[in-house]
């Protein structure tokens, strides 16, 4: 799943289901496509499995306050996971194929880079 969110910002959130939640990475320029684009992904706290299918508008005030769309949704199948690597193969309308997160602390410890494998 992921989603568009306009909320202070523009950004898009992954959100990958995992032991009964959305572990989720808020992704601030439009996730890549084709090999050879690497996007910053900022690990940010799990969701509940109902929000997956959240489209709308969170009212002013309140946490993410704008409009969430889904841009993409779908399965997929974790290929490797550790502390500082997660390849997955996706199978959505938009992403599709094999994607790495590899953790960038040294960008700050939740940040991690986003990007279709070749």
């Amino acid at each position: 799943m992921v989603h568009e969110h306009n909320a202070s910002h523009l950004h898009w959130d992954l959100r990958l289901e995992e032991n009964g939640v959305l572990t989720s990475f808020a992704i601030p320029k439009e996730p890549p496509v084709e090999p050879g684009k690497k996007n910053l992904a900022v690990r940010v706290e799990d969701h509940p499995i109902s929000y997956a299918k959240f489209e709308g508008i969170i009212p002013e005030g309140q946490y993410g306050a704008g409009t969430v769309k889904i841009w993409d949704n779908g399965v997929y199948k974790t290929i490797k996971k550790d502390t500082s690597k997660h390849i997955v193969n996706f199978h959505g309308k938009k992403l599709t194929g094999e994607y790495t997160l590899l953790k960038f602390e040294k960008a700050g410890k939740n940040n991690w880079l986003f990007f279709k494998n070749k």
